[in-house]
Formats: C-alpha cells, sequence, structure tokens
C-alpha cells in the first residue's frame, strides 16, 4: 500500500525559527509580517521528505482580518498568498503537492472550541461563515483543500454542503477526537466520517491534532489520513514533557500507523521537521515510502 508523508507543524517550526505566534491569527499574522518565514517553514518541511505543504491559512480568515483593520480584498489577496507561497516552495524543491488548510470556525474563535465544538453558529451559519474563504482557497491553485482539526458533525456537514457546491475541488477532511472512537464533540467518529462517503473528491477522511494513543483505534474506524500532535503532556513532578516528542519513536509509531491501514501521514502541534524526516525514513525502511501519485491527489 503507498504511502503520502505530509508536514508536521507549521507553527511549531515556525516558532522554532524565532517567530512569535502569541496572537489571535497564530500563524497567519505572518502572512502580513513576514511571508517569507512561511515559505522557508515550508521549504525545510519538503526536505525533511514531506509530500505535501499545508499551508498557512489555518486561522485566516476575511473577519480575521478585519478585526486587524485590513478590507475583504487584503484579507482575501493574503489568503491566496498562503497558497502562493507554498506553491513557490514546492517548486524551489522540485516536488511535492499543495494542500490549502480549511481552518476550523474555533481557530476564529481563539478560544480553544476546535478542541470542543462549542460554537454559537448553527451549520446554516457555519456554511455563510466558511464560504468566502473556502472558494478563495478553492480557486488559489493549491492542489487539494485540507479541510482540518474539524470538532463536529455540525461542521462536517457545513463542510459538506460547501464541497457538494464545488464538485470539481479535491480535499481531505480531518477531525480533532476526544478519544479512539469519537471525535471533539462527542459524535462517533464512523458517524461524522460518514457524511463524506457521497463525495468521491474526498480523497481521504482522518484525524489530526490528536494524541497519538487514539490513532489506532480510529484508524480501524476507518481513519485513512492521520497527522496526530506529539502526544505530549507535562509531568511536573519530573518537570519534563511525555508522549512521542522524540523523532524517532514517533517515526516508529507512524510505520505502524501505515501497516494498520493509514494512507496518509504527517504530524501536528509540537512535531518538527526531524519527527517528519523519521517518518520519511521508517516509511522507506519498511518499504512503504512509495508516494500515492500526485494525480490520485489532483484528481487529475
Amino acid at each position: 500500500m503507498s504511502s503520502l508523508v505530509l508536514d508536521g507543524g507549521l507553527s511549531t517550526h515556525l516558532e522554532a525559527l524565532g517567530c512569535d505566534l502569541d496572537d489571535e491569527l497564530w500563524s497567519a499574522k505572518l502572512l502580513v509580517e513576514n511571508p517569507g518565514v512561511i515559505r522557508r517553514a515550508h521549504l525545510d518541511y519538503f526536505a525533511a521528505g514531506a509530500d505535501v505543504a499545508t499551508t498557512a491559512s489555518y486561522q485566516a480568515s476575511i473577519p480575521g482580518f478585519a478585526r486587524r483593520g485590513l478590507s475583504p480584498a487584503e484579507a482575501r489577496d493574503l489568503i491566496r498568498s498562503s497558497v502562493t507561497l507554498a506553491l513557490q516552495a514546492r517548486d524551489e524543491a522540485g516536488h511535492g503537492l499543495v494542500a490549502a488548510s480549511v481552518g476550523p470556525y474555533g481557530a476564529y474563535l481563539a478560544n480553544g472550541a476546535e478542541y470542543t465544538g462549542d460554537y454559537d453558529l448553527d451549520e446554516d451559519g457555519l456554511v455563510r461563515w466558511h464560504r468566502e474563504r473556502f472558494e478563495v482557497l478553492a480557486e488559489s491553485g493549491a492542489d487539494l483543500l485540507a479541510c482540518e482539526t474539524i470538532p463536529s458533525v455540525v461542521e462536517a456537514r457545513a463542510l459538506a454542503t460547501l464541497l457538494r457546491e464545488s464538485p470539481g475541488t479535491r480535499a481531505w477532511v480531518s477531525f480533532s477526537c476526544r478519544d479512539a472512537e469519537h471525535v471533539s464533540d462527542g459524535t462517533p467518529f464512523t458517524e461524522c466520517a460518514a457524511v463524506f462517503s457521497g463525495l468521491p473528491q474526498v480523497t481521504a477522511v482522518g484525524v489530526n491534532c490528536t494524541a497519538p494513543r487514539f490513532v489506532p483505534g480510529l484508524i480501524a474506524r476507518g481513519a485513512t489520513v492521520v497527522y496526530p500532535n506529539s502526544g505530549e503532556t507535562w509531568d511536573a513532578g519530573n518537570r519534563r514533557w511525555l508522549g512521542l516528542a522524540d523523532p524517532v519513536e514517533y517515526g516508529q509509531a507512524a510505520a505502524g500507523w501505515h501497516a494498520l491501514g493509514a494512507e496518509y501521514i504527517g504530524g501536528c502541534c509540537r512535531t518538527t521537521p526531524d519527527h517528519i524526516r523519521q517518518v520519511r525514513a521508517h516509511l522507506d525502511e519498511s518499504g512503504d515510502g512509495h508516494a500515492v501519485p500526485a494525480r490520485e491527489m489532483r484528481g487529475a
């Protein structure tokens, strides 16, 4: 079974490069302040063995930029620029795909709601909130959309509505999950995945920004794209992080996820180019490191 290696935590690497992301816009603020460092971060992930660059549009939204005094036209241009930067890095690297990140409404709220699904909008409201950015990214030149960190079945249905309106737009969809069976709002993962079962342009459904220990159970329930966080928790008594912080251990776990059926594998928060380098190495070592052909992701 072939595999596609995704990148790791973009914000984590940007912080390692010296960026201060203590901001409601998170990494998206660099689209305004320092776009060059975003391009460098994408290049570092390609150099580490990633097949896919996921854009810095996760927390970019037209309302979010409006709170900074930018016009809707300026906001749309900045969102497009997130794709341009990744495309430039891809061209310089000489390989790879670009996935335009469609972050959840909770990212705009900047209150952690992408891990609870506790929203003040219903399904119709979420369709309206997502639509303009979704359309900008769908027409941006990215190879596909990464609809990611989705915490609820309601937001899943909203995104499915927009995907039905854009049948030529390829996408993967990934949920934030509270355990090995449920997404963050408590809905069974299988129920959320079924929302996209009738949409042929959805190349994979899975999980991200979820503890690695839950990934095997979620793969057993149909997840084929998996890019968890490092799974770290703070051990106050010993003053250390516990989890898959060690890149070699993460790479070993990734090989196990692939053996269980995951096809697209990468990392999310607190994973780095070193983690992705180990994912690539362990998949190659096991003979599973042959990338999914680009045409399968682009729909060519």
